[in-house]
């Protein structure tokens, strides 16, 4: 049996979680994204502040073109807030898979709060691949670290993107925004591990471009929904015919 991993104090796990940040390649995915999601803000004539203000309160990349996209174009801010609203429900799931491998019988609510806000889709692929050999007494702290390293990164980004853009081809822009899909695809693959999570992502691979093409509405919300229950489905009838 390997040794257990030792508690450290609590600066040293939100500290561990920074270099961690550092060293992962969503950290560089991260400030590629946000080039181009200020640039995109910008061209809409939106001040660098009010862009990195929107990443600290909406932390979502795609809810952030949303936001951007649609106010820039004149569309009444309910509606904006609606879309937004639909579009960061995605990472609710995130959320409820993630915080109970932080949460101790002691935890209080209070505690989770931040990393719940912090649970992107960057950080729930890091911390399922760091957080098991990180001590559970030190996971919130480790997690507090890496996300709040990743949204400096991104706010890296966000001026660098916001200050260049005259400079960047729309092209290359565009580019830009589609690192982070292809990144969370790839890395998804990568934590791949049972039979289930191999057969969801290969059902939303497929389900989803078809929803697209027949033009359904919330098409990633029903790709989710329909892909992981029907994976569920046929890992609980295996389990059941063992």
């Amino acid at each position: 049996m390997p040794a257990a991993p030792q508690s450290r104090s609590t600066t040293a796990a939100f500290l561990d979680g920074v270099r961690a940040a550092g060293r992962s390649v969503m950290g560089f995915v991260l400030i590629g994204t946000y080039v181009g999601i200020s640039a995109l803000a910008h061209d809409f004539g939106f001040s660098v502040w009010w862009v990195m203000a929107s990443t600290v309160l909406v932390w979502a990349g795609p809810a952030q073109v949303i936001l951007v996209s649609s106010l820039g174009t004149g569309a009444a801010s309910l509606e904006v807030a609606l879309a937004v609203c639909l579009s960061s429900a995605r990472l609710l799931p995130l959320v409820v898979s993630l915080l109970p491998m932080m949460r101790q019988p002691e935890t209080r609510t209070r505690q989770l709060l931040l990393p719940a806000h912090l649970t992107a889709v960057s950080m729930w692929i890091e911390c399922l691949r760091l957080l098991p050999a990180v001590p559970r007494e030190n996971r919130i702290a480790f997690a507090n670290g890496l996300g709040l390293a990743f949204m400096m990164l991104a706010h890296l980004g966000t001026v660098i993107g916001f200050y260049l853009a005259s400079l960047l081809p729309p092209l290359l822009t565009a580019g830009m925004l589609f690192i982070t899909p292809m990144s969370f695809l790839i890395s998804t693959t990568r934590n791949c591990r049972l039979l289930m999570d191999w057969l969801a992502l290969g059902l939303g691979i497929v389900v989803g471009p078809l929803l697209v093409w027949q033009q359904v509405g919330l098409d990633i919300l029903w790709t989710g929904l329909g892909a992981g229950s029907a994976a569920y489905a046929v890992h609980r009838l295996r389990e059941a015919l063992k």
